[in-house]
This record gives C-alpha cells, sequence and structure tokens, in this order.
C-alpha cells in the first residue's frame, strides 16, 4: 500500500524511501520524547522530506505541501545534527557496505582531497581560495578505498589544504584505530605541515600521488625524424591512481542540487547535508542487495 499512497494520501517522490530502505534505518533514529507534545507527523516522512531538499536543492520554505510543514522538518534535521543522528546513521551505512563488500568495517587506508565550491548571501564563514580563484569554504574529505566518506570537515577557503588536514583528521586515530596509510596530492606537501604532520604526529604512512611528468622537447640533427613518443604527450586521458577515488565521491555530491553550492550560514550544516546525501547513496545499494 506504501507504494501507491504516502502518509496523508500523497503521490510518492522519487526521493522516497522503500519499505527496505527504511527498515534498514529505522532503528538507528532516536526514540521520540514522551514529554512535550505529541508527535504529529512520521518519522519516515520527516526524513523523506530531508531527502527530497537533498536531491532537489529546494528552499526550506518552497517544500512542498504534501511533506510535513518546513518548520517541523527543519526542526528534526537541526536536532539530529547537533546530537549526531545523521553522522551515526552514515557510519552504520558505511560500515554495512563494507561489510556487504567483504571488506572489514575499520578501514585500514584512505585518501584525502578537498573541494572547493562557492557560497551564497547567506553568510557565515568563507574565505578566497586563490588556486582555484573562487571565494567561499571547502569540503574535505577522508574517504576510504571504496570512495565512502570516513570524515568531513567543512572550512573556509582560505585554509590551505595542509592546514585543513589538520581540522580534518581531528579524532581520527580514535574512530579508525585500523588506519595507517593515506593517500594525498601534491598540495599537502610542505614542512611540518600536510604530509609531514600525518607521519610525525600520527605515525601514519603517506604517499603522494602526482601526474606523470611533463614531455619535453627534444633536440634533434635536421633531416632526422624525431621521435615522435618522447615529445608528445600519450593519446587519451589520464587517471591518477587512487586520486580517482575521492573524485567520483565528489562528483556523487554532484547528483544532489543541495550541494551544488554551499548555502548554509553554518559549516556543520553542510557537514549534516554531506552525511544525509551519502547515507542516501549507500542506503539505496544496501536495499538493492
Amino acid at each position: 500500500m506504501y507504494d501507491i499512497l504516502i502518509g496523508m494520501n500523497r503521490t510518492p517522490y522519487l526521493t522516497d524511501m522503500s519499505d527496505a530502505e527504511w527498515d534498514c534505518i529505522a532503528p538507528l533514529f532516536p526514540e521520540p520524547s514522551v514529554h512535550g507534545r505529541p508527535r504529529l507527523h512520521s518519522q519516515r516522512e520527516i526524513v523523506n522530506a530531508i531527502l527530497y531538499l537533498v536531491r532537489s536543492g529546494c528552499a526550506w520554505r518552497l517544500l512542498p505541501h504534501d511533506l510535513p510543514p518546513w518548520k517541523t522538518v527543519y526542526h528534526y534535521f537541526r536536532l539530529w545534527r547537533l546530537d549526531g543522528t545523521w553522522e551515526r546513521l552514515h557510519t552504520a551505512m558505511r560500515e554495512r557496505v563494507r561489510r556487504h563488500l567483504g571488506r572489514d568495517a575499520q578501514p585500514s587506508a584512505g585518501i584525502i582531497d578537498s573541494q572547493t565550491v562557492k557560497t551564497t548571501g547567506v553568510g557565515g564563514p568563507r574565505g578566497y581560495d586563490g588556486g582555484k580563484k573562487i571565494k567561499g569554504r571547502k569540503r574535505h574529505l577522508l574517504v576510504d578505498t571504496q570512495g565512502f566518506v570516513l570524515k568531513a570537515k567543512v572550512h573556509r577557503a582560505d585554509i590551505t589544504d595542509r592546514d585543513g588536514v589538520m581540522l580534518l583528521v581531528d579524532g581520527a586515530p580514535e574512530q579508525f584505530p585500523r588506519l595507517h596509510h593515506i593517500w594525498l596530492d601534491a598540495g599537502y606537501n610542505g614542512k611540518g605541515k600536510g604530509k609531514d604532520w600525518l607521519e610525525t604526529s600520527l605515525g601514519w604512512t603517506v604517499k603522494i600521488v602526482q601526474h606523470p611528468p611533463k614531455n619535453r622537447g627534444v633536440w634533434v640533427p635536421p633531416g632526422v625524424e624525431p621521435d615522435w613518443e618522447k615529445i608528445l604527450p600519450p593519446p587519451g586521458f589520464r587517471v591518477l591512481p587512487r586520486r580517482w577515488v575521492i573524485e567520483r565521491t565528489f562528483s556523487w555530491f554532484g547528483q544532489n542540487r543541495r550541494l551544488s553550492k554551499d548555502y548554509e550560514r553554518l559549516c556543520e550544516t553542510e557537514e549534516a547535508w554531506i552525511y544525509a546525501a551519502m547515507t542516501r547513496l549507500m542506503l539505496k545499494r544496501l536495499a538493492a542487495a
């Protein structure tokens, strides 16, 4: 019956959870309080409204009228951000997906990178990334070798990668005791920062994944056919080992219009949207399996 009519006699949206998907996460939400006014809307409908928001990118006040009122939905989204529910949901789904793939629930290796995105006129912390020529914020991610997010940290864009990595991995050794190896790009090189800090402070092994050296011009005597393989770059697109994994994670964000820019006043709110979007992605995989 749920596949036809949901909640108050409404037609389902494409973002609504199926019964199998809801069964995966329903036990992980906090129990409703016995104090105060009784809840008028089901928890499932509230989560459906939040998933509609992250996928469609609409404003809170533009939430369709056949979903719970936007103030109610925002209240629970904020409440679950403050009490860590989104991160707990995300962690539980990630560990289940990893076990389904035949891997240990706790990763032993990861990849770190950042994505600079524009902000809007809402306000809040922001900065200018001189490398990307973008004013806004950075989404700093630590992902496992499958591309699933381990930790997300949002901060001003003027904080360099080698400084932002210290904010990102705060508490990571306690959360991921098996984690010991990290892949980075060249932007994390710096004396006493980035790569050096991870190796000396946390004892992790770190490898910098760099672009292959570019071919340089070669002098040849007149009348001699040059070796074009040494001069011309190889055809096609180059895929950097391990780096493509976290770039694919950033592309997963692009499927959610709420993450096309940073629309939030608080960096912590953007982190909650990242966990919600990734939870939805893993939830669909688990239900399909």
